[in-house]
């Protein structure tokens, strides 16, 4: 049910932002970036709440979650029970009802940055259904999935130093191709440009180098999820990509949405991963559901024209959870640390209209998506606006993102 707030724009159905959710981010209007949580149409400032005393001090101030993220889950619930006391429709002392209002911006007039300082990113490809879709583009149907494929989240190491809030525009990128009849590669931009629609977990808690952590550990170290779009140059990747993976292909731009969502917010909407089709080992088997059920789509608004939705999903479709990957990842003894990112992968269902990329919606180019306004694209044209958008549904009210949303500039011009 809708937890009704005094901010009245909270309490419309509609809102990505009830007091059911207060997500966590980074915001300034002119002034130093500090941390905020969004409620309805307004952004609080959570260091103005902090140096009244109304919050724990968590380093609200700092211009990144970091410091509030690595103390732990404790101090997020108390924090969370704090805002929700103030916030909540029948909160009575005026005295704390004045500094909150203080402490409000309109949405609208904020800038909005990059939530906290990506300590290192690690992209997976842990949803079954792209990766069956894209193995049987290359590979046919009866090689569609790595012989690995059941039994571990597959996933790399990605760069943090380009990841990016919405709304930052992304440079075409340039790399090395090769066409099929061509004897040599050449150098140039990118043209087959993608997206993949997924969700960001966040680590919260760091894990020690040499300690392996359990899935219910790894649940425990998340402290809250983004919108995430991994995009890709599918030429440069083709290339690059045997035999070690992904490279320049991917390492150019990750783009998430602004807000942090937490678990507690996300509590009501979990659900189990799918029945396995083979017995997972004993360290990365389901305890309890692990997923979410969350309604996840992609809008496309070519060069002048309008927008159109060319994607609608949901989160529920992946294979594994975001603890089962975290899991894996420290399996070996690998250390995580507060601000990593992990990126679930693809997020694709069965039907066409589910895929969550355009490799997949026009099946590697040769089925040409029209969009809404009469345009066709195989794959991303320069000044094209892709935007990832996601909420999870309750009773009344909704748990929203905000956007994630980039645009395409023209590559830089390569010298001769």
């Amino acid at each position: 049910m809708l937890k009704p707030s005094w901010i009245a724009s909270a309490n419309d159905p509609q809102c990505p932002f009830p007091l059911n959710n207060l997500p966590f981010g980074v915001f300034s209007n002119g002034g130093a970036p500090r941390c905020a949580t969004a409620i309805g149409d307004k952004v609080l400032d959570l260091a103005a709440l902090e140096a009244a005393n109304l919050l724990p001090a968590c380093g609200f101030d700092e211009p990144a979650l970091n410091g509030f993220m690595a103390k732990g889950p404790e101090a997020w619930q108390a924090v969370r029970d704090g805002l929700t006391r103030l916030l909540a429709d029948d909160a009575a002392n005026q005295d704390s009802r004045a500094m909150v209002t203080a402490a409000l911006h309109d949405a609208a007039e904020v800038q909005l940055h990059l939530p906290f300082q990506v300590s290192e990113y690690t992209d997976f490809y842990a949803g079954k259904q792209h990766a069956t879709n894209v193995g049987t583009m290359f590979r046919g149907p009866e090689n569609a999935l790595p012989p690995n494929w059941l039994h571990i989240p597959i996933g790399y190491n990605g760069r943090a130093s380009t990841v990016v809030v919405s709304g930052t525009d992304i440079r075409r990128p340039l790399g090395q191709t090769k066409a099929p009849d061509a004897a040599l590669p050449s150098f140039g931009p990118c043209q087959r440009l993608d997206i993949e629609l997924e969700m960001g977990a966040v680590v919260g808690l760091p894990s020690p180098m040499g300690q392996p952590v359990s899935v219910d550990e790894a649940d425990a170290m998340i402290f809250g999820y983004v919108l995430l779009n991994d995009w890709s140059a599918r030429d440069i990747q083709a290339w690059e990509y045997q035999p070690l993976g992904p490279f320049q292909a991917k390492a150019f731009a990750t783009t998430i949405s602004p807000w942090v969502v937490t678990k507690a917010a996300l509590e009501p909407f979990r659900c189990a991963t799918p029945e396995r089709e083979k017995p997972l080992l004993p360290h990365l088997q389901d305890t309890s559901p692990m997923l979410y059920d969350i309604e996840l789509g992609v809008s496309m608004t070519a060069k002048g024209g309008a927008p159109s939705v060319i994607c609608q999903t949901n989160y529920r479709h992946m294979y594994y959870s975001a603890a089962q990957q975290l899991a894996h990842h420290s399996s070996s003894g690998c250390a995580m640390r507060t601000g990593d990112l992990l990126g679930s992968g693809t997020i694709s269902g069965p039907e066409k209209h589910q895929f969550g990329s355009l490799l997949e919606l026009t099946w590697g180019g040769k089925e040409p998506l029209t969009l809404d306004d009469g345009q066709t694209r195989r794959f991303i044209e320069d000044g094209d606006t892709l935007a990832l958008h996601g909420h999870a549904q309750g009773e009344g009210y909704r748990v929203g993102f905000g956007s994630c949303k980039g645009s395409i500039l023209p590559a830089l011009e390569v010298e001769a």
